[in-house]
C-alpha cells in the first residue's frame, strides 16, 4: 500500500472494466484519483472507494478535455483506457466506422496528453520524480492479428507507436509513457460481445467457449489483473521503465 502517495492521477473511461479497477487500485495505493467517463452514471460508488473526484466527460470532444484539464490542474498519472472495439474486415469497415475507431481509440488519447503534458513537465521537475502516462492498446489485435478486428487493430497499433514517440520525446523531461496490452478481459463490454456472439452462434455457451479457448491459459483476465500492471507503471518503482509495452494477455501473444 502507498506506492501512489502524494501523487495525482487522471484517468479516462474509468466508469466499468479495466477503467474502475484501475481507480479503485490507484486509489488503494494512495493516489489522489480523478476519474471520468462518457456515461457518469456509471461512475457512481468510486467516491465511496476513495477517488477524489468523478467527471462526466466525451474525450471526443477536444475543448471539453481542456476545460476539464485546466480545471483538474496539474496531475502526476494519467490513464488512458477510453476505447471502442469494432467488428469486421476490411469489406464490413466503412469510412465512418475508421473515422470513429481512430477517434476514439487513438485521437482521445492525444487529446488528454496534450492538455495534461505542460503540467505533468512542471510537476515532475519540480518534484524530481517523472510523471506517467499509461495507455490500454491491445494484445489482441495490435500484437498479433486475429479475425474480424481490422480497424480495431489498425487503431490500437497506433497507440503503440503513439506510446513510444511520447516516451521518445520526453525521455529525459520528465515524463514516462508506457502501454498495456490486455487479452480477454471480463467486463460489461466484453460480456455484451459474448451476448452478440452468442445470438449469432445460437448458444451464449458456444460464444463463450470460444473467447476461453483462445486464451492459453484457458480463461479469460480480471480487470484487477491489468489495475495491478497499471498501478506499476504509475509508480516510482518502474522509474526506469519508458516506451514498453506489456503483453499482460495471458500468453495470447505467445
Amino acid at each position: 500500500m502507498g506506492r501512489l502517495e502524494g501523487k495525482r492521477a487522471f484517468l479516462t473511461a474509468a466508469g466499468q472494466g479495466i477503467g474502475r479497477a484501475a481507480a479503485e487500485a490507484f486509489a488503494r495505493e494512495g493516489a489522489e484519483v480523478i476519474a471520468t467517463d462518457v456515461d457518469a452514471t456509471k461512475l457512481h460508488g468510486l467516491e465511496a472507494a476513495g477517488v477524489a473526484r468523478v467527471e462526466g466527460l466525451n474525450v471526443l470532444d477536444t475543448e471539453a478535455v481542456n476545460r476539464l484539464a485546466e480545471s483538474v490542474g496539474a496531475i502526476d498519472v494519467l490513464f488512458n483506457c477510453a476505447g471502442y472495439v469494432h467488428h469486421g474486415t476490411v469489406l464490413e469497415t466503412s469510412e465512418k466506422d475508421w473515422d470513429f475507431s481512430f477517434d476514439l481509440n487513438v485521437k482521445s488519447m492525444h487529446r488528454t496528453i496534450s492538455a495534461f503534458m505542460p503540467g505533468m513537465l512542471e510537476r515532475a521537475s519540480t518534484r524530481g520524480a517523472a510523471s506517467s502516462i499509461v495507455n490500454i492498446a491491445s494484445g489482441a489485435s495490435s500484437v498479433r492479428g486475429i479475425p474480424n478486428r481490422y480497424v480495431y487493430g489498425a487503431s490500437k497499433a497506433a497507440v503503440i507507436g503513439l506510446t513510444k514517440a511520447i516516451a521518445a520525446d520526453f525521455i529525459r523531461k520528465g515524463v514516462r509513457c508506457n502501454a498495456i496490452c490486455p487479452g480477454t478481459v471480463r467486463s460489461p463490454s466484453w460480456e455484451e460481445r459474448v451476448e452478440a456472439l452468442g445470438r449469432d452462434l445460437g448458444s451464449k455457451d458456444k460464444a463463450l467457449e470460444m473467447f476461453v479457448q483462445r486464451q492459453p491459459m484457458g480463461r479469460v483476465g480480471e480487470p484487477e489483473e491489468i489495475a495491478a500492471v497499471a498501478v506499476h507503471l504509475a509508480a516510482d518503482e518502474s522509474a526506469f521503465t519508458t516506451g514498453i509495452i506489456i503483453s499482460a494477455d495471458g500468453g495470447f501473444s505467445l
